[in-house]
C-alpha cells in the first residue's frame, strides 16, 4: 500500500509527506490511533517510501513509494534486512528488555541494503519498565540513517520520558466513526434484552452469553485476518528458529488486536449505559450516543440517576481489570451481575 491509497483526508499522512518533501523527517515517531493494524500499514508505507527504488517524487524528493519494486515487496512481506519489528511476546504479552536490546543492536548496525534503517515497536505501551528504559537510551542518541517508530492505541500507558522524545501523529478519525452494521445489530440485541425485566439470574446470563458470543466472533476474525498476513503462510521453507519467532509474534499480535477490539466493544456498552444515565436525568436526545438503539429508555425508567452512574463505574472497573491477568469470562460475568438493569 502506498500513501496515495490512503484517504485524502488523512491529516497524519499529509504531515508525513510534507515532512518528507521538506527533508525534515524526525528521528522518532509515535503513531497513535484506533487500530494497530492501520498503524502498522502507515509505518510500513513510510519504510517503503524511505527505501523505494522508484519512488514518487515531489520537486525531486521522494514522498511516496511505488509499492512494486523489490525493496517495497520485501518490506511488505517482512523480509527486508534493514526493517525491524518488535511485538509483545505471547506468554507475558509484553515487550521485554531482550527484545528491545536485540532491536536496538540491529538499528545501530550499518544498513545492509537500505538507505534508511527503520525499527517499529508495535504496541509500544507494552514495553516493560526495563525495556522502556533501555529504549530511552537509543532515543536520546539515535543512530544515523535510521528512524524509530512506536505504535500504540493506548499512549497514556507509555513513559512520559519516551513520549517527550517522539513526534506524535494521531491517525484516529477526526469524527466519530458510525457504527458498523455488526456493531449496530449486536448493540440493538443487547439493548432489547436488557430492557426486559431483570428479575432472575437467567436474564443476566443471557446478556453474558450474548456478549461472549460476540467477542468469540471477533477473536475468530482477528485470528483469520492476522494469520493470513503472517509470513508463516508465505514461507513454508523458513528455518525453524525464524518460524518459531513468527509464531510467537503472530500469537502476540492476535492477542493484542483482540484485546483492543474487546475494549471497543466494552466502550460501546459503556456509551449505551451513558445514554441510560442521561435519560434518567431527562437529558435532551442530542446528547445521546445512540438515540436510534432501543432499550435504553426502558432501563432508565427503572433506575435512579445514582444507580445509572454506578453502572458506568462498573464498566470502568471491568476495563481496568481486563488489563491484568484476570480470567476474561469471570471478569465479564461479575461485571454483568453487578449492573443495575
Amino acid at each position: 500500500m502506498a500513501f496515495k491509497d490512503f484517504p485524502i483526508t488523512s491529516a497524519g499522512v499529509q504531515l508525513l509527506q510534507r515532512s518528507l518533501a521538506r527533508q525534515r523527517l524526525g528521528h522518532a515517531y509515535l503513531f497513535t490511533g484506533d487500530q494497530l493494524e492501520e498503524l502498522e500499514t502507515v509505518a510500513r508505507t513510510l519504510a517503503k517510501t524511505l527505501n523505494c527504488e522508484h519512488p514518487r517524487l515531489t520537486d525531486g524528493i521522494a514522498t511516496d513509494c511505488c509499492d512494486e519494486c523489490l525493496s517495497c515487496k520485501k518490506i511488505e512481506n517482512a523480509t527486508h534486512a534493514d526493517i525491524h519489528w518488535a511485538r509483545p511476546e505471547s506468554k507475558s504479552r509484553i515487550i521485554t528488555i531482550d527484545q528491545t536490546r536485540a532491536l536496538m543492536h540491529e538499528v545501530q548496525l550499518k544498513p545492509t541494503e537500505a538507505r534508511c534503517k527503520v525499527a517499529v515497536i508495535v504496541a509500544a505501551d507494552r514495553l516493560n519498565n526495563q525495556a522502556a528504559n533501555a529504549f530511552l537510551k537509543t532515543l536520546e542518541e539515535p543512530p544515523a540513517k535510521s528512524i524509530l517508530i512506536l505504535l500504540s492505541t493506548e499512549p497514556g500507558r507509555i513513559l512520559e520520558t519516551i513520549l517527550s522524545r517522539c513526534l506524535r501523529l494521531n491517525f484516529t478519525a477526526e469524527l466519530a466513526r458510525p457504527l458498523t452494521a455488526e456493531q449496530s445489530n449486536w448493540l440493538s440485541q443487547f439493548g432489547s434484552a436488557a430492557s426486559l425485566e431483570q428479575k432472575s439470574l437467567f436474564g443476566r446470563y443471557r446478556l453474558l452469553d450474548s456478549l461472549l458470543q460476540h467477542l468469540n466472533g471477533i477473536k475468530a476474525r482477528v485470528e483469520e485476518s492476522l494469520t493470513a498476513r503472517s509470513p508463516l503462510e508465505k514461507y513454508d521453507s523458513a528455518e525453524k528458529d525464524l518460524r518459531e519467532k513468527w509464531e510467537d509474534e503472530l500469537t502476540a499480535a492476535i492477542e493484542a488486536e483482540y484485546r483492543h477490539q474487546r475494549a471497543e466493544v466494552l466502550l460501546l456498552l459503556q456509551w449505551w449505559l451513558r445514554d441510560v444515565w442521561l435519560l434518567t436525568l431527562a437529558a435532551g436526545e442530542e446528547l445521546l450516543h445512540f438515540p436510534q438503539i432501543a432499550g435504553a429508555d426502558e432501563v432508565a425508567r427503572r433506575l435512579t440517576p445514582q444507580q445509572a452512574r454506578e453502572n458506568l463505574s462498573v464498566l470502568e472497573q471491568t476495563q481496568r481489570l481486563l488489563h491484568t491477568n484476570v480470567q476474561e469470562a469471570l471478569a465479564l460475568e461479575v461485571s454483568l451481575l453487578k449492573l443495575q438493569l
